[in-house]
């Protein structure tokens, strides 16, 4: 859809590949960008549909399923800024959908 071909070997550093380094030191040092929200759904087609917890709903894309990590119900934060989606301490670049 974006470009990405085989998730697994992607290197891109695009939203919704890869979380460059660049990226994520710039998401931790702006910690008032981020927003609590709850995953309402995850497919194994990279789209994502997260609420915040004041009720805006934003449908998100990572280039790899999310499903596996991500699951309905789940707690998340998004980077408003810098596109960064956190669930526990893992980070992925997520691209407005």
């Amino acid at each position: 859809m974006r470009g990405c071909e085989a998730h697994a070997e992607c290197s891109s550093e695009r939203p919704g590949h890869g979380v460059s380094r660049i990226q994520a030191r710039l998401a931790e040092a702006t910690p008032s960008k981020w927003v609590d929200a709850i995953v309402l759904d995850a497919g194994e087609d990279g789209f994502v549909t997260i609420a915040s917890l004041d009720g805006d709903i934003r449908r998100l894309w990572h280039h790899a399923p999310a499903g596996d990590a991500l699951e309905a119900g789940a707690p998340v934060a998004w980077h408003s800024v810098y596109g960064v989606l956190a669930h526990g301490a893992e980070r992925l670049s997520v691209a407005d959908a």
